[in-house]
């Protein structure tokens, strides 16, 4: 204790305690507590009136098993009945199409900029572009896919089409976050499988992405969230069917946000009403159901510290 005490600063030949707040230092922390806290409060707000709204307004089609199992085939606006079963499939098939895609590109490419190209050319080209990519709107996305589709190779509006222009919707979302994750990776972790001849392809499989994974896989959460509520693509690349199309290479398939689109007109209708906002609450819980499956795999996948 003795030592202690005298390894403080002293004045005058007083130890002074350096330990406790001042009061001008904890009238700032307690101030800038409150504002965050009000801030936090302030943006809850809109969030759970929207919330409150969709499932108020949604929950009693949501319920009904029919929802879950019918398609809309031979309902019109004004007639009520059938589901979202067919829109669910289609978004459901041209989400996972994307995902099998863009979630490879996404972790080879991070892995690349971290592991391998750190500083080098072709890394900051791939960087730039990456960036580009980050704030291209969906429908310019949307357009590009369509300009060589559909005009230069000929080929028919169809679902694969909407899944490739999520691409580029997707892909750097899952690049950018797993790039934060990977950066997340201590080193020490890299150079204990080297000191012990592990090859550098090896540490990455094993060590690096598996110590990563958890983040990884948020990141691939955020961007399916983002894609899946995606309209611009589904309106230019591929009609709307009420009819239930498990094929993304033919016809045209339906999408929970473009049958939100396809009642919108008739709001005035209370059937096409209750459908849009049951398939903005079926749109909410798919979302939720995949976070939540996301968290479960990454739970049990993640290497335990002990």
């Amino acid at each position: 204790m003795s030592t202690i005490a005298a390894n403080r600063p002293q004045y005058d030949g007083k130890v002074l305690d350096l330990t406790g707040k001042s009061g001008a230092r904890a009238f700032r922390n307690t101030l800038a507590t409150v504002l965050i806290s009000l801030c936090f409060l302030i943006a809850l707000i809109p969030l759970c009136w929207i919330l409150w709204t969709v499932i108020s307004k949604g929950y009693h089609l949501v319920l009904d098993a029919n929802w879950w199992s019918q398609s809309q085939r031979g309902i019109t606006s004004r007639r009520a009945g059938g589901g979202a079963y067919h829109a669910l499939i289609g978004s459901l098939i041209m989400a996972l199409i994307c995902a099998a895609i863009a979630v490879p590109l996404g972790i080879l490419g991070a892995v690349y900029l971290i592991e391998y190209g750190k500083g080098s050319k072709p890394a900051k080209v791939v960087s730039f572009m990456v960036d580009i990519l980050t704030g291209v709107p969906s429908i310019v996305a949307a357009l590009f896919v369509y300009a060589v589709w559909v005009t230069i190779l000929g080929q028919n509006r169809i679902g694969f089409a909407v899944s490739l222009s999520l691409v580029l919707l997707m892909m750097p979302v899952i690049l950018r976050s797993t790039e934060e994750m990977l950066k997340l990776v201590p080193d020490e972790l890299r150079e204990a499988a080297y000191a012990l001849g592990v090859p550098k392809w090896k540490t990455i499989l094993k060590i690096v992405v598996p110590t990563a994974f958890g983040g990884i896989i948020t990141g691939v959460m955020l961007g399916l969230a983002r894609v899946i509520g995606e309209t611009a693509p589904l309106l230019i690349l591929v009609g709307y069917s009420k009819v239930i199309n498990y094929n993304p290479f033919s016809g045209f398939m339906g999408a929970l946000p473009t049958m939100i689109n396809n009642d919108r007109g008739d709001m005035a209708l209370p059937a096409a009403a209750d459908r849009v906002w049951a398939t903005a609450l079926t749109l909410i819980l798919l979302v939720l159901a995949l976070n939540l499956l996301a968290r479960l795999i990454a739970r049990f996948s993640t290497i335990k510290s002990k």
